[in-house]
């Protein structure tokens, strides 16, 4: 979480609007990143677990995965979402009024 403030603020060399925009974008980016990356090892396992579990039921009991895939992406998309909403709010920065008018 740090290091989205870290290099926002080295990129933006004191700018305090792009600094929030580079920590928006920075964040985005990372979790778009996370996104993908962990959605891709959950696809493979379901598919394997979908694979392995069609060769051993029986006809009348296999399942049409695309719900549980769903489901998955879903909650996958929350969650990371959520974290990208933490990393934002932890690392924005607004102009402090009081700070400026003192001496």
């Amino acid at each position: 979480m740090k290091r989205i403030g870290i290099a926002a603020s080295k990129i933006a060399k004191g700018n305090l609007v792009l600094y929030n925009i580079y920590v928006v974008v920075i964040s985005s980016i990372f979790s778009l990143f996370i996104f993908l990356i962990a959605g891709a090892t959950v696809i493979f396992a379901i598919f394997i677990i979908s694979y392995l579990s069609n060769e051993i039921l029986p006809p009348q009991y296999k399942n049409d995965w695309k719900a549980i895939i769903y489901f998955c992406m879903s909650s996958l998309s929350a969650i990371t979402l959520l974290f990208n909403f933490w990393a934002i709010y932890r690392n924005m920065k607004v102009k402090n009024k009081k700070a400026n008018n003192q001496p």
